[in-house]
């Protein structure tokens, strides 16, 4: 799935408005914050894509049994 297909479903989405905020109203700190939540959001979700694979793996292995 694409990304502008994802934004468009969801307009009212947290990302979806998180993606089209106007960056030049924010100072240099601010931006340097942002940076730092987004790369903080990245890293849990890959923790959670982890955690979700790994659970499909034990259910696949569970059901074909």
């Amino acid at each position: 799935m694409d990304f502008d297909e994802i934004l468009a479903k969801n307009p009212t989405d947290p990302l979806s408005q998180l993606v089209r905020q106007d960056l030049e109203r924010l100072s240099l700190d601010e931006l340097a914050a942002r940076i730092v939540a987004l790369e903080g959001e990245i890293a849990r979700s890959r923790q959670q894509i982890e955690r979700a694979s790994k659970h499909r793996t034990i259910a696949d292995d569970l059901f074909r049994r």
